[in-house]
């Protein structure tokens, strides 16, 4: 990638801009433009400085952490507790998505590898995942989302007798959670890492280092950017590029095992990866 042009491009244009009138009588138009602007040199100098690479995202981009967060609750508080909410309009693809998730499990469970006593779902919804993927081999899970919504329908309704083998629901928010030590053999995170902020994505990995029992692993599905960074205002979330996402797991202090990247879905759709670490 090459934003030298737009880096410059961007200084020259608004460095003369008077701040009050930025912050008080910015039109809508502007902003936007701003903002648009002041990402791609912020690209440029990603590049240039590698010191910066760790936090792509930063909080004074997403406009505050706990704004970031509070959109994103707003947001799923309006989605239906059923298949076609968790899978965003998408559900033609739920079970192509359930099949590649089953294939890149079984290579890391079994004689020799994560044992198959308990897993953990984060952002697991209503168990989608948890049903289509981790109950077929686990004894037991544990299951976390933010919504109760989704956590009552998941035991109430949508996972059927799986629910007698769920030991724990946590109605917490993965920022804020920290698993028990020495747990899991598993813990997946689907479409959850994206609503994480990169320094908190980055804390929780390390304390979800902590709770993995040995041979244990952590598996990231999530959608990836083809480029740099991209903020989805809709549901507040943050689509990073692969090379991003690899870079703050190196700094949590994991290793990655293996990559995949999820096929059958159309073009339209950004990007899935599937990645393991432990």
């Amino acid at each position: 990638m090459d934003f030298r042009r737009t880096h410059q491009a961007f200084r020259e244009r608004w460095e003369k801009t008077d701040d009050k009138m930025c912050k008080n009588s910015m039109s809508f138009h502007l902003h936007s433009t701003l903002r648009q602007e002041f990402f791609a040199s912020y690209l440029y100098l990603l590049e240039q400085i590698p010191l910066v690479k760790l936090y792509a995202v930063t909080c004074e981009f997403i406009m505050g952490e706990k704004q970031f967060y509070y959109r994103a609750q707003n947001f799923y508080r309006d989605v239906p507790a059923s298949e076609e909410g968790m899978m965003g309009g998408f559900v033609e693809i739920s079970e192509v998505d359930l099949e590649g998730s089953r294939q890149f499990l079984k290579k890391f469970v079994g004689p020799g590898k994560a044992d198959t006593k308990r897993a953990l779902d984060c952002g697991c919804g209503i168990g989608r995942v948890s049903k289509g993927v981790l109950f077929p081999v686990f004894e037991t899970m544990e299951m976390l989302d933010m919504m109760e919504e989704f956590i009552l329908h998941a035991h109430e309704c949508y996972l059927g007798d799986y629910a007698d083998r769920v030991v724990t629901y946590y109605l917490d928010n993965l920022q804020d959670f920290t698993p028990p030590l020495d747990r899991y053999d598993v813990i997946w995170m689907q479409w959850v890492a994206c609503h994480l902020t990169d320094r908190d994505l980055l804390e929780f990995l390390r304390r979800a280092k902590e709770s993995l029992r040995p041979n244990g692993v952590i598996i990231i599905k999530d959608n990836m950017a083809r480029q740099g960074c991209r903020l989805d205002s809709v549901d507040s979330s943050i689509i990073r590029h692969l090379d991003i996402m690899k870079s703050i797991i190196q700094k949590a202090g994991l290793t990655i095992l293996d990559m995949q990247k999820q096929e059958g879905f159309p073009d339209i759709i950004v990007p899935v990866w599937m990645i393991a670490i432990q």
